[in-house]
């Protein structure tokens, strides 16, 4: 990539201007969705309007704002497996942003989700309808305790670890069920170089923005960061720390008289020291 390049994919915000022809959106339209040529860390963007969706009244903009290459990768994912009531699938890093949103549609379907992550994202998993496993020896025997006697069918791989795929064969997973980290992560390139006039990722979209819009899917926000502190929003998503998605902001968002931005705890000691030192 040369450099200097922009960069972020997805957005929400509110139309402040249209090209001559715009026939979508109005000036103070709320809406989501990528940036055909990145760049989405910004104030200002300008797109082509069949980038774009209108934002559901109810879905909160901190939430659209992360929702496009998340929410599009795990309604693939899911669809592609066709899932039911039949089936029980196990998930890997379910508690990330992409696996919490896949696990929530599997469950959707009827699916039985058996969902793997550390044991302080075991709760969580837990309330949005997974029954958590934890990584490490003996895990094989764990996720066939949690399927409670029902065949594995599936396999999603999002934590991308060796091994994987192995074990997903001993589980008796069909090959054509297992859904590698590889696989996840070509879905998730085509969606950073996706046209602006994909109409199936738009269809993609709308889904799983009215899902969470209804509250039929929730989507976590661990960290919602200020644009000045975008370099804590991307250590904590390098050192693995989020639960969920971490969004950017522009600036606050307004929830009655709360003005708030939420850190992750290590990001706000770290924030703080920094603030002292300045002022000491």
């Amino acid at each position: 990539m040369p450099l200097p390049a922009g960069q972020g994919v997805d957005f929400a915000g509110v139309v402040v201007g249209v090209g001559a022809g715009a026939k979508r959106f109005r000036i103070g339209d709320e809406v989501l969705g990528h940036a055909p040529e990145a760049g989405s860390h910004a104030t200002w963007l300008r797109i082509p309007e069949t980038a774009a969706i209108r934002k559901p009244a109810r879905l909160p903009l901190e939430v659209a704002g992360g929702l496009y290459l998340a929410g599009c990768t795990a309604v693939e994912v899911v669809d592609a497996l066709r899932l039911g009531r039949d089936d029980t699938v196990v998930i890997t890093a379910a508690a990330g942003g992409v696996g919490h949103i896949e696990a929530q549609l599997a469950r959707r379907t009827g699916a039985r989700v058996v969902a793997l992550g550390s044991v302080g994202n075991h709760d969580f998993l837990r309330q949005i309808g997974a029954h958590p496993v934890v990584y490490g020896d003996g895990e094989e025997q764990r996720i066939r305790d949690a399927a409670e006697g029902r065949t594995i069918t599936a396999f999603i791989d999002n934590h991308g670890e060796s091994g994987a795929d192995a074990l997903a064969r001993r589980l008796g997973v069909p090959a054509e069920r297992f859904v590698s980290s590889p696989d996840r992560l070509e879905i998730e390139l085509r969606l950073l170089r996706a046209p602006a006039d994909d109409s199936a990722i738009e269809e993609r979209l709308t889904r799983i923005a009215n899902l969470v819009a209804d509250r039929q899917i929730d989507v976590l926000v661990s960290g919602f960061y200020p644009f000045d502190l975008i370099t804590e929003a991307y250590r904590d998503l390098a050192e693995l720390h989020s639960r969920g998605k971490v969004v950017v902001g522009m600036r606050v968002v307004e929830d009655g008289e709360r003005q708030s931005w939420y850190l992750s705890e290590k990001a706000r000691s770290r924030h703080e020291r920094q603030e002292a030192a300045e002022h000491a």
